[in-house]
């Protein structure tokens, strides 16, 4: 687990932590998922299921494979979103080949009541400290707010502008932020 401190606006100093997911937390990430993905099918088309769920159906992969790594978000003891770490195969880059592996955030969702608060930046960050090496974060051209987040975060992580590249992967325009991280005590 780690933990952070962010300035919530109008507020005090607020805890911001990253709990790794236990295998019987899994439901609490299933739920939290339901809302992720409606979330997004205002940007890709999801379907629900005869039950009136979208699913997850990597979910159960978290427990079982390596490389793979579930965290629950909390803002001062109360849960506030999850994230979703998987290292993979990188895209493409300057200085990688498609074959190096890189650390790579598959899903990140923070509540709507949390938003614009520091609380994704500080969670954002503490993933990359947690995991050091090269990372890969893939944003959807269209999603806006989420391409905004995401080069203010990495940014203000790295210290300087890192500029996405445009990747067109099954018909959709996909921005991929790439970049390095140190070990927490590193930096």
């Amino acid at each position: 687990m780690t933990e952070g401190k962010s300035r919530l606006a109008g507020t005090p100093t607020t805890n911001i932590r990253l709990i790794p997911a236990a295998r019987e937390q899994e439901p609490i990430l299933a739920n939290l998922l339901e809302l992720y993905i409606h979330d997004f099918s205002e940007f890709h088309p999801v379907d629900l299921d005869q039950a009136g769920r979208f699913g997850y159906k990597h979910l159960p992969d978290y427990w079982s494979e390596p490389g793979l790594h579930p965290f629950l978000i909390t803002v001062d003891e109360k849960l506030a979103g999850f994230v979703l770490v998987r290292k993979v195969r990188a895209l493409s880059s300057a200085d990688r080949t498609v074959d190096d592996p890189v650390w790579d955030i598959a899903e990140f969702f923070i509540v709507r009541a949390r938003r614009r608060q520091g609380a994704g930046l500080a969670a954002a960050h503490q993933v990359w400290q947690l995991f050091p090496g090269p990372w890969h974060v893939r944003v959807m051209h269209f999603n806006r707010s989420a391409l905004h987040f995401w080069q203010r975060a990495i940014d203000t992580f790295a210290g300087h502008p890192v500029d996405p590249a445009s990747i067109e992967r099954d018909g959709k325009t996909w921005a991929v932020f790439t970049f390095e991280s140190r070990a927490a005590d590193s930096i």
